[in-house]
């Protein structure tokens, strides 16, 4: 969510990564010493599923702990929420400004300037449909759609630094294009091969793991990149974010057929919406202001040049 706020920061190019830096490591070290208390509480086999730390409390003689626990647990799941839709807004505002949803979303409160109606708007679907889906069905569509989001996102970074429209050549095109789907494919079979039957041998993992890495060498040695970061860029590339495909595409393997089957009609409904709509209302709305360059590519831009996109 820290990434959706780069509109609201001052220095975009230098604030976002920041946050992102310094707010994810903060997180990883809390967690890992949460798990360090726990499992010097209790051992790692007796650890209940359901209630770890409040279970872990009172095997250690604090049975007071649990209220604790309880109560912070509910600030999680409050500012959880609040997150969410702290973020979810900022998409609905960039979505309504290029006219697939009604650009009413896109107002902004001339006191505040927040994206009142966006947030208003994303907050209640959010609760309608909280109120009326259980908490597995919700968390499974979840899980996939943010997994798909963060593969999808890497997938993105790489096109951005090596294809450019109209500057990339058919041949680095071709180049880049066959690199980033050996990638991916290779990816894919890996989490299938690990959640069919054969699991247990180690042939396959050597191999998709070699296809995965001959993909993303590929990419290092013979793709140019086409872009530069002006501030900060992604480092290692093109080895993290083909890490994040890899490690986001394996996660999605081990979630149920379900999730898919859902995931799949709430994609199939958004794209009919997307080709009878919305793909009309963009084309038309960005012709008639004369655009030469895409949305996208002029928001990031600016983003990188330390601009703050108009409202």
């Amino acid at each position: 969510m820290v990434a959706t706020m780069a509109e609201e920061t001052k220095n975009p190019g230098r604030d976002v990564p920041l946050g992102l830096i310094s707010s994810m490591s903060a997180i990883t070290l809390v967690y890992c010493a949460m798990s360090l208390a726990l499992v010097g509480m209790q051992r790692y086999s007796d650890i209940d599923a359901n209630a770890a730390y409040s279970v872990a409390f009172a095997a250690a003689g604090m049975k007071w702990a649990r209220y604790v626990v309880a109560l912070g647990a509910l600030k999680g799941m409050t500012s959880g929420l609040l997150v969410g839709a702290l973020g979810q807004a900022r998409y609905t505002t960039q979505i309504a400004r290029t006219h697939m949803i009604p650009p009413y979303f896109a107002l902004v409160h001339p006191r505040t300037g927040t994206p009142i109606y966006a947030t208003i708007a994303v907050t209640l679907g959010a609760a309608c449909v909280a109120l009326f889906s259980s908490l597995d069905v919700l968390a499974s569509v979840s899980s996939i759609s943010t997994l798909f989001i963060f593969a999808l996102v890497a997938v993105a970074l790489l096109v951005r630094r090596y294809y450019v429209a109209g500057t990339t050549s058919p041949a680095q095109a071709r180049t880049f294009v066959g690199f980033l789907a050996l990638i991916v494919l290779s990816s894919i079979g890996l989490s299938v091969y690990y959640n069919s039957g054969y699991a247990a041998r180690w042939p396959g993992y050597v191999a998709f793991g070699a296809l995965w890495a001959a993909g993303t060498a590929g990419l290092a040695l013979f793709a140019e990149q086409q872009r530069a970061p002006r501030v900060y860029g992604a480092p290692l590339m093109p080895w993290l974010p083909a890490m994040s495909v890899a490690t986001n595409l394996f996660l999605m393997g081990s979630l149920g057929s379900l999730a898919y089957m859902r995931f799949g009609i709430c994609t199939a409904a958004m794209l009919v919406y997307y080709v009878l709509f919305s793909v009309h209302a963009t084309y038309d709305m960005v012709h008639s202001e004369g655009q030469t360059t895409s949305a996208p590519d002029a928001a990031t831009d600016g983003v990188e040049q330390r601009k703050i996109m108009p409202v």
